[in-house]
């Protein structure tokens, strides 16, 4: 999947946000309810590498699949690091994301969950 196409899919979820975070963090975010699913480094040496939240099994899985590594500082919480979106398959990074997504708008609270959906349904 290339990387527009990407960060579209990202964007295109129900009340999905876009934060774009300089130095230092230098990172592209993508959140719900302030809780972030995915994330772009937009920095070298690790520019466009993409980062998000898996299943602990996945993360197992993950993590021995070559080009794919535990995400710095988060890999604790089961986020993995994806080198080369481009060379990973499409379908599965689909899926990936939309768990990502669903884990952080379920750790939302009911209320902000729902605006958080109506603030999606008015774009």
């Amino acid at each position: 999947m290339k990387l527009a196409a990407l960060k579209k899919l990202c964007a295109a979820y129900a009340g999905a946000r876009e934060k774009l975070y300089a130095d230092p963090s230098n990172v592209l975010a993508y959140s719900v309810g302030e809780k972030s699913f995915a994330y772009f480094k937009t920095s070298e040496p690790e520019r466009w590498r993409f980062s998000i939240r898996v299943t602990p099994e996945r993360f197992l899985e993950l993590t021995d699949t070559p080009g794919v590594k535990p995400a710095r500082y988060m890999g604790r919480f089961h986020w993995v690091t994806i080198v080369a979106v481009e060379q990973f398959p499409e379908a599965y990074l689909r899926e990936l994301l939309k768990y990502s997504y669903q884990k952080a708008l379920s750790s939302l609270t009911k209320k902000k969950r729902e605006e958080a959906l109506a603030d999606g349904a008015d774009e």
